[in-house]
């Protein structure tokens, strides 16, 4: 009869097996089944590592760029903490390059298609609920507080406020064109323009060649300011998408040149402005230009990712993000004729237009985007001009930014 049981004595420990067949050690069994495996592990492990290199390469490789970057990210912290200024990390050209090669522009065409779409009226007050919570959007403000009002979500980012929800400042010439946060201000030095502090792009690649002075030999900025007791100021003002959309003329002026900059679409929020060298030059972007009482004008309307629809609303001739574009390219509208009737059909005729161009009123409504995006004042002003504004600072549709 077979018997299966462990025979145990001082020296070794046996295994029997089926009480027909020779003993065999434990230690012997045991090891002989640890090699095998080993041996099999070891193979199978040779195997992958030679079948598939390249993942192993990224896996530690990406690894060690994000320890690199956390690293640096710790050292900026550590600098903060201790009062020092911290010096921006700029994008290399090829992670610029890898973000533009992202498809925004077509991602940006689907959400405004999105954006037109009727919603039941049963599912519109969860939906704008929702976004109203995640952004804090104060629909107090809003001329129509009903949810169930607004169609679509184009009809909701685009909604009109109370009329006296945005009082205009009498004390100041110039006023914010828009809901947002002040991203940085200040006076233009060397043609270049800092976009958040310490990253700046080039005022000539914003704006694109102009033909208002004969001075050749001067520099773009000085080619901007016709008179020698006056200097060039900038303010850039940032839409959250949470913020009121639409964007009014800050001041009493005179827009005699539409330039629209075919672009990319990325994010333009503040940690990717202190990110990307010249963003707001990368973009796709609306530049009005023209004169106020104290000589050069301009007010650019930058698009971002969700915001390839920038609208201005005295010019039906506009359009943005379409399906091809050159890159570098750009397309004129002068609103400065000799005759009105070259511009029937381009300029909405509700708005005040002659020959120098179509005249804007502080305050008014001029443009609006789908969504969050930038608002950049560019202008000529007395050399004592000062803002009277503070980094960071939330600002609202007819405040002041000067004592001027």
């Amino acid at each position: 009869m077979s018997a299966n049981f462990l025979n145990l004595n001082e020296s070794k420990t046996e295994i029997i097996i089926f009480g027909n067949t020779p003993p065999v050690p434990l230690v012997d069994a045991l090891g002989s089944n640890i090699r095998s495996s080993v041996k099999n592990l070891g193979v199978i492990f040779d195997k992958q590592a030679r079948a598939r290199p390249l993942p192993l390469l990224l896996l530690t490789g990406g690894a060690g760029y994000l320890g690199y970057d956390q690293y640096g990210r710790y050292q900026d912290r550590r600098l903060a903490k201790l009062g020092q200024e911290v010096p921006p990390r700029l994008a290399s050209h090829t992670q610029v390059a890898l973000y533009r090669s992202f498809p925004t522009r077509l991602l940006s065409r689907v959400w405004g298609r999105l954006n037109g779409v009727e919603l039941p009226t049963w599912l519109r007050k969860p939906v704008y609920g929702l976004y109203i919570w995640t952004f804090g959007v104060n629909m107090q403000e809003a001329a129509v507080e009903d949810l169930h009002h607004y169609r679509n979500l184009g009809e909701f980012f685009r909604r009109r406020l109370k009329p006296a929800a945005r009082p205009l400042s009498t004390s100041s010439c110039l006023i914010s064109p828009a809901d947002g946060r002040i991203l940085h201000f200040g006076r233009v030095l060397n043609s270049e323009v800092e976009q958040v502090k310490g990253v700046t792009y080039s005022l000539e690649a914003f704006l694109g060649p102009q033909s208002r002075s004969s001075r050749s030999s001067a520099s773009f900025r000085d080619q901007l300011v016709s008179s020698p007791g006056n200097d060039l100021f900038h303010v850039v003002v940032y839409l959250a998408p949470g913020d009121y959309h639409c964007f009014h003329s800050p001041t009493d002026w005179r827009v005699e040149l539409r330039r629209h900059f075919p672009g990319s679409l990325m994010s333009v929020n503040p940690g990717v402005a202190r990110w990307v060298k010249e963003l707001f030059c990368l973009n796709e972007r609306v530049a009005l230009t023209g004169q106020w009482h104290h000589g050069f004008f301009s007010l650019t309307a930058v698009g971002a990712t969700n915001v390839g629809s920038i609208r201005v609303y005295f010019d039906k001739d506009l359009h943005t993000n379409t399906p091809r574009y050159n890159r570098g390219s750009y397309n004129d509208q002068s609103y400065s004729v000799a005759a009105g009737d070259r511009l029937g059909g381009v300029v909405d005729e509700e708005v005040e237009v002659d020959k120098g161009g179509v005249t804007l009123r502080k305050g008014e409504a001029l443009g609006e985007f789908n969504l969050g995006s930038t608002i950049v004042l560019l202008f000529e002003a007395p050399a004592d001009f000062a803002f009277d504004l503070r980094p960071g600072q939330r600002i609202r549709v007819g405040e002041a930014l000067c004592s001027l």
